[in-house]
């Protein structure tokens, strides 16, 4: 018999399950037993990491995830192609172009003119990593990250280009990769959860991308395992708080009742969502605490606050996000995903929109960098900075194609990450490019090789992070992805 069912197949067999407690007798009794007490043991872990986890030593205990919504130009800020600049108007030559898939905005267009960067590229730090002027603070930092100029992805539209990372899947409905770490890892502070999600965006809200709920969901793993948002306004995590007149000790009492009718529950049909619903009602619980304390800044010094920025103080913002990241990961929360919009730059390039954007994710992109190696995380946190796809190498032209250009389009053929700390390789740039920043043509690190990395800094080989549903085994990276051994500190 198979005891790794999911929630719906439990559901199914629940009828059976009820008519077997209630009236049979001798070997099925004692088999419904033994069944139930199997599954009783493993749901009754709350902080321990499945059997055999991690696979071998890990070199990164946490993650912190800076997601740039909507699609970064890697040719304007991670990756310089002079060329581009000295071609400008001219045709991207065919044979470079190839048969990559665009998007229906440009995928007929009857030239692809070269857009050189809009500004300046330089060289920083001792290691001298070449990146925008418009970067000068994670220039700052450019000897403590690893520039991946070699991504590459099938999507070229944005909710499926996020789904992609997030889940392995351009489909939703798949578990996210903090679902899968605090599934295989569990969690390292039963006062928080161990997956926490902000979403923030530029001021000017240009970017009309969603951040949809199924980028941080647990899929078909149990539902304790789901990203828990944080909220940028009024309270943090709605319905935590007690109404007026109920004070904790009442709050406890009546929880205490009530987990007794769903431990009674639990023992007559066995279903995981009703440990799930116990552990849920603990952690809402015990975050009436945690969460307070979480965001009360009053001791942070003013030096951390103004490192950050001025907008490190203001809630919903990214600065303010960060902070918050650096604070989650000092308390030992497993994964942190930061999601900020406004990268997608059809009609605004040269208007100033990226340089504004740079100007808000920059400083506080470092500063959390900074931050972290300042209090001896660094070493095993791992920071990830990036978004679902690059931009064109030519030029969008929004009204008409005589027109001059406006912006660059969505481009998942190759574009630039950054990552730092965990075991990621500093003062590195992993992966190279053709001369027009279409084409990888060294070291390539497509989606499902990015995910099998960062699993592998965890310690867990993600080929053996497993989970049957539907009657077939699924893991983050579907049926494929290598390591990129090339990014690590230690092959």
């Amino acid at each position: 018999m198979d005891f790794e069912l999911s929630p719906s197949e439990w559901r199914e067999r629940l009828t059976r399950r009820s008519f077997l407690s209630a009236g049979v007798q001798g070997i099925g009794a004692v088999a419904l037993g033994s069944l139930l007490a199997r599954d009783l043991k493993a749901a009754h872990n709350p902080i321990g990491a499945l059997p055999g986890l991690p696979h071998f030593a890990p070199k990164a205990k946490r993650m912190i995830c800076l997601w740039q919504g909507g699609g970064p130009s890697h040719v304007d800020l991670l990756d310089h192609k002079p060329l581009l600049a000295k071609m400008a108007g001219q045709d991207i030559p065919a044979s470079v172009r190839g048969d990559t898939r665009l998007s229906t905005m440009s995928n007929s267009y009857p030239k692809y003119n070269c857009v050189g960067a809009i500004k300046p590229f330089k060289k920083w730090g001792k290691s001298g990593i070449e990146m925008s002027e418009m970067l000068p603070h994670v220039g700052s930092i450019a000897d403590e990250i690893c520039v991946v100029r070699s991504m590459n992805t099938e999507a070229v539209n944005h909710a499926p280009g996020v789904t992609f990372f997030m889940t392995g899947s351009q489909i939703p409905g798949r578990p996210s990769m903090g679902a899968w770490l605090s599934y295989g890892l569990g969690t390292m502070n039963e006062d928080l959860p161990s997956y926490v999600v902000m979403t923030s965006s530029d001021a000017a809200k240009t970017c009309g991308q969603l951040f949809f709920e199924h980028y941080w969901s647990n899929g078909f793993l149990p539902g304790k395992h789901q990203g828990v948002r944080f909220r940028g306004v009024g309270d943090p995590v709605p319905y935590v708080g007690n109404p007026a007149g109920v004070s904790r000790e009442a709050r406890r009492t009546m929880l205490d009742d009530m987990q007794a009718l769903n431990r009674a529950h639990l023992g007559q049909v066995g279903d995981p969502e009703i440990d799930t619903r116990i552990s849920q009602y603990e952690m809402a619980f015990r975050m009436q605490a945690s969460v307070p304390d979480l965001l009360d800044f009053k001791n942070e010094p003013k030096s951390v606050l103004e490192m950050y920025g001025p907008d490190v103080l203001k809630p919903g913002t990214f600065a303010n996000n960060c902070l918050i990241a650096r604070r989650l990961a000092e308390r030992g929360v497993r994964f942190t995903q930061l999601m900020h919009s406004g990268w997608d730059q059809h009609g605004n390039l040269f208007s100033g929109q990226l340089a504004q954007q740079c100007l808000d994710t920059d400083q506080p992109s470092a500063a959390l960098v900074k931050d972290l190696k300042q209090r001896g995380l660094l070493d095993d946190t791992l920071v990830v900075w990036g978004g679902e796809f690059g931009r064109t190498p030519f030029g969008q032209m929004r009204q008409g194609f005589k027109a001059e250009p406006t912006g660059r389009d969505h481009f998942g053929r190759a574009y630039s990450w950054w990552l730092a700390g965990g075991g990621i390789k500093p003062g590195h740039v992993h992966g190279e490019t053709d001369e027009f920043g279409w084409n990888v043509t060294k070291d390539s690190v497509h989606i499902h090789d990015m995910q099998a990395t960062l699993m592998h800094l965890f310690g867990i080989n993600h080929e053996g992070l497993l989970f049957r549903y539907q009657g077939r085994q699924f893991r983050l990276t579907d049926v494929h992805g290598h390591v990129a051994k090339g990014m690590l500190k230690h092959a």
